[in-house]
């Protein structure tokens, strides 16, 4: 079968939002994939095979019909994010796995390979193996059944079921990098904020924009300030929220997508400031609130107390860079970097001081459908 005719088919079924992380397997694909990517139709090459899961889910959240692409062994690396968000708030996807390791293959594909189908079981995920003959059929299933199971479907991509590619040339994918890197100074950053005051401010320079929340003390703090339709937070699934915000920000280009991350959030999928460097969508803005501990497991150390993440995303790319530790500048800059193109990061620096703020009450299932209806609002 060739990559051409798959691609015809996800088409024929209205999949309109693509990501994941290459395998040989999928090369002609992925290939097809880069060179047509486009606003009607993106393309994210993920750093990990999580972070495409949490583009996924940001990408429904904007009204796309998402599809994963991954190597079977990603399935492991993707554990968290399908149990504690893809399966826990119920968001369709399309997972396209390919079977390393079913047949003759390289040894560290073997063990993979024979747990697959198990593992898919495992999390409850319907799967089919694709043949040639039943392609069709099996992508119609797997795109009604999404559907109405609100949640992921796979299809296993067997060894030879698509044409190896020859002399293909994906080219450069994405948008070019900055100009200029956003230079910093060097005075270091003293909090004087707690994370409840710092959102505050955060929260008052805010409009109709969705905001999705980091897990933990972040969702309740926020909870706690103003509950709105366009908050969805993040019961589970650490390290996700700015994944989910990239996938919202280029399936709705028409919408600022903000992100309240934390440090901690951010450091467990830091490779996603390289994906939001790299789209450069002019439409995302994330925030993050560092106190350099782990609040939620008893304060233990963050490694942001020595590393700056300012100057990381700096050096990725993002168009612009700003750090805060008083609530006139948060709400300067949020402000600023609302209404100019980004992608923006601003850093706020802020204590370890806890509040005592209750859970979220909302259901996952009700924080979706309010979220995405109001991403959905024009």
């Amino acid at each position: 079968m060739k990559s051409s005719e798959l691609l015809g088919l996800l088409d024929e079924h209205r999949f309109d939002f693509f990501g994941g992380v290459p395998c040989s397997l999928f090369q002609g694909l992925i290939t097809a994939l880069e060179t047509s990517a486009g606003a009607a139709r993106p393309y994210v090459a993920a750093v990990r095979e999580d972070v495409a899961v949490g583009v996924a889910a940001g990408a429904w959240f904007a009204g796309r019909r998402p599809a994963v692409l991954m190597q079977n062994s990603g399935l492991g690396t993707s554990l968290n994010a399908l149990a504690s968000l893809t399966l826990l708030y119920g968001l369709p996807a399309l997972l396209l796995v390919t079977w390393r390791g079913h047949g003759k293959d390289a040894p560290e594909h073997i063990l993979t390979g024979r747990i697959t189908p198990a593992l898919l079981d495992l999390l409850g995920i319907p799967h089919r193996v694709l043949a040639p003959a039943s392609t069709a059929g099996d992508l119609a299933w797997a795109a009604a059944e999404m559907e109405q199971r609100s949640g992921p479907v796979a299809l296993v991509v067997p060894p030879g079921l698509l044409e190896a590619a020859h002399g293909d040339d994906p080219g450069a994918a994405g948008a070019a990098p900055p100009d200029t890197v956003p230079r910093l100074d060097g005075a270091p950053l003293v909090p004087r904020l707690s994370r409840l005051a710092a959102l505050r401010a955060a929260v008052a320079a805010l409009g109709g924009e969705p905001v999705v929340h980091a897990n933990g003390y972040i969702c309740r703090e926020s909870f706690s300030i103003a509950d709105r339709p366009q908050n969805f937070y993040m019961i589970g699934s650490m390290g996700m929220a700015a994944p989910i915000g990239l996938g919202i920000a280029l399936g709705r280009p028409d919408r600022t997508a903000v992100v309240f991350d934390g440090d901690g959030n951010l450091l467990m999928s830091l490779g996603v400031l390289a994906n939001v460097a790299a789209l450069r969508p002019a439409n995302f803005v994330h925030c993050v609130f560092d106190n350099e501990v782990y609040g939620s497991t008893g304060n233990q150390r963050s490694p942001s107390g020595r590393v700056r993440l300012d100057r990381l995303a700096a050096a990725a790319g993002y168009a612009s860079v700003a750090a805060a530790t008083g609530s006139d500048e948060i709400v300067e800059h949020m402000r600023r970097m609302l209404r100019t193109p980004g992608p923006h990061f601003l850093l706020v620096k802020v204590t370890a001081e806890e509040t005592e703020v209750p859970r979220i009450p909302h259901s996952p299932e009700a924080i979706r459908d309010r979220f995405r209806a109001s991403v959905l609002a024009s």
